[in-house]
């Protein structure tokens, strides 16, 4: 588990890891990143009908340990249904308070993957908001930890990464949350 505190090298060296995945991603797999959250932005409208902070919200909240597609089949169904279903009872709870009209920013944790996730959804603009995840993670710090904890529910090493992401960003030029999705792309579908 890397330290949460780090030294200036050591966050040099991650944000240079980052630089350099953005580097390597293919015109296509830049395309697609940068589409990432705007595609997720308008999927979140639709689901909830136009409110599209409740749809990123539940969107959110039913993200956790599930693929992307199995994420929006569980929005879809809960939006259609009118109540979340098929997932744990955390997730649920948080996504049928969301649907009832709960603000998300009031139910979601903030300083984490999920907050995070729903504000990167609600605003793909956002200029602050970037999701770390385990792949964000393995990019930063060039290692695959396979299913090795990476300690990132420690807000302070969570806060690391992230400042991270928002450096390699400044530096590329580009929001930290198309930064995050198109070394995602490039990262998940590397030889």
């Amino acid at each position: 588990m890397i330290p949460a505190k780090s030294t200036e090298q050591q966050r040099e060296s991650y944000t240079q890891a980052i630089v350099e995945k953005w580097s390597s991603a293919t015109p296509d797999q830049r395309r697609r990143g940068c589409d990432w959250y705007v595609t997720a932005h308008e999927l979140a409208s639709r689901i909830a009908e136009g409110h599209t902070e409740k749809g990123a919200g539940v969107l959110a909240a039913l993200s956790a340990n599930k693929s992307w597609a199995e994420n929006c089949r569980l929005a879809r169904k809960a939006f259609t249904e009118g109540k979340a279903s098929g997932h744990v009872r955390d997730a649920i709870t948080k996504a049928n308070r969301i649907m009832g009209g709960t603000d998300p920013s009031e139910i979601l944790p903030m300083h984490l993957k999920t907050g995070y996730f729903y504000l990167c959804i609600a605003d793909p603009e956002n200029t602050e908001s970037v999701v770390i995840d385990r792949h964000a993670h393995d990019i930063a710090v060039r290692k695959i930890y396979g299913q090795r904890d990476r300690g990132l529910g420690a807000i302070g090493r969570y806060n690391l990464l992230a400042d991270c992401y928002r450096a390699a960003a400044r530096e590329i030029g580009e929001v930290p949350s198309k930064v995050q999705a198109v070394t995602w792309v490039a990262h998940i579908e590397r030889e």
